[in-house]
């Protein structure tokens, strides 16, 4: 079927985003870092941040649970902009040649309270997309195939149509399931590349 649609994942993607921007600059050892984020402020608990729980309830959580981190833990999100260091500006160049063909749509896990900010410090975010799923807003999160039914019908689009990008497969497998082309955007792999291939580009 012909693609009419682009759907991206922007954390990994088209934007990066790691916590280790902000706590490389504090912590001396880079060993006690990467315990600090396996253990304390992990991917699984910023998820649920993800997922709709408010940054305020799962900094408070957390500090219950880890007193003795406390400094550390409310710098996650009072520092949060440090994380957010750059667009992928190999990625990010092809939404002007893509949008003159394809209508560009997002559907991001992402925090509905930090998602304004990187929509607003990246202008591709506005120019580009004519509309954007965040995770956090509508209180469900990839890969439930919830929000990419959600997608699909709050835009009057279907998968078959699609084309979607993510660094994570088990976002790239729900996809699949439901029909969407997919580029799974891993180590090494040229989006470019793969959208030449696919003959997107």
């Amino acid at each position: 079927m012909t693609k009419k649609n682009i759907v991206f994942d922007f954390g990994g993607v088209l934007v990066d985003w790691n916590p280790r921007y902000l706590y490389n600059d504090l912590f001396d050892d880079k060993t006690e870092m990467e315990e600090f984020l396996s253990n304390v402020c992990t991917n699984e608990w910023n998820v649920q941040q993800d997922a709709g729980r408010s940054l305020a309830e799962a900094t408070e959580l957390l500090i219950e649970q880890f007193p003795e981190h406390q400094d550390m833990i409310k710098r996650y999100y009072d520092d949060w902009k440090v994380m957010l260091k750059d667009e992928i500006p190999e990625n990010t160049a092809l939404l002007e040649p893509l949008s003159k063909k394809y209508k560009l749509f997002g559907l991001t896990n992402w925090s509905g309270e930090t998602f304004p900010y990187a929509k607003e410090r990246f202008p591709f975010f506005n120019k580009y997309f004519e509309g954007i799923v965040v995770s956090g807003d509508e209180k469900m999160i990839k890969p439930n195939k919830e929000i990419f039914w959600l997608l699909l019908e709050r835009y009057s689009i279907s998968a078959e149509e699609c084309v979607f990008i993510d660094d994570n497969l088990d976002n790239v497998i729900a996809a699949k399931e439901i029909g969407f082309d997919t580029v799974h955007l891993d180590n090494g792999i040229s989006l470019k590349d793969s959208f030449e291939q696919m003959g997107i580009l």
